[in-house]
């Protein structure tokens, strides 16, 4: 967070809630400290003016704050919870199965689990997931095709959106960011919302394989409404709030080896 404090409480809460994910919607700033919209903006216009955010359409950046890891540092965080969904999620997939994987670093713990599957229909924009499961036991491996992303080896844009809507599977497996009672499941980037959308559509099953650490966190892009999701695959029960939303919504939790 930025070196200087403001004055206000209520803007050291803003600074605070942005912290987590970096932004956030002014609607969602203002359900959180239970104020209006107009209060937050204002505060905003004065935490803008000591250089602290940065003002966007609908909602505010927090200045400085650092980008979401690489695939790679984030693959390494958590390895042991992701790696219980991981198998527990692997065990709920019988062999000749059809799934869409999409680029989460948990989804990539999923496809180590499956390796020792065998005849998978399987459909991916993460590079990680094709390498995991191509040529292996009878499986066929459907690999998004445009330009690979550096940082995470991921496949985006209206070739990705075209590739997959394809495709009519058994099963999705999806990652989130973040995963809060007001908002559901949520992500970083918009092209990954854009793609889990499409991937929703053509499944019969979505299911979000999440650890804990990401229940009460924020982010800037809802993925789509919870109902959506069938089931949600973690490593801990989820808070009391969030678990009553999820229950609302129809989305069952299994919590790995519980």
């Amino acid at each position: 967070m930025p070196g200087h404090f403001p004055a206000s409480h209520r803007e050291r809460e803003i600074l605070d809630l942005l912290d987590d994910s970096g932004s956030a919607r002014v609607q969602d700033l203002a359900q959180r400290l239970a104020v209006t919209e107009e209060t937050i903006r204002r505060n905003v216009k004065r935490l803008e003016a000591q250089g602290l955010v940065t003002k966007v359409h609908g909602g505010v950046h927090l200045k400085d704050w650092g980008p979401e890891p690489s695939f790679a540092q984030r693959f390494v965080q958590n390895p042991t919870a992701k790696r219980r969904i991981a198998r527990h999620l692997a065990g709920m997939i019988g062999n000749g199965a059809s799934l869409i994987l999409d680029i989460g670093t948990t989804t990539a713990h999923v496809a180590e689990a499956l390796r020792n599957h065998r005849d998978l229909l399987v459909v991916t924009n993460s590079l990680a997931v094709a390498q995991a499961l191509a040529a292996r036991n009878g499986n066929r491996v459907f690999m998004a095709g445009g330009e690979l992303r550096s940082h995470d080896g991921g496949a985006f844009g209206a070739e990705a959106l075209a590739f997959v809507r394809q495709f009519q599977v058994r099963h999705a497996v999806l990652s989130a960011a973040a995963i809060n009672a007001r908002a559901g499941f949520m992500l970083q980037d918009l092209r990954e919302a854009e793609l889990s959308r499409a991937i929703i559509e053509q499944a019969e099953e979505v299911i979000i394989a999440a650890d804990a650490t990401k229940f009460g966190r924020t982010a800037p892009i809802r993925i789509a409404d919870p109902s959506l999701v069938r089931r949600l695959v973690t490593d801990a029960p989820p808070p009391a709030d969030l678990a009553h939303a999820l229950a609302l919504a129809g989305v069952e939790v299994e919590v790995a080896g519980a």
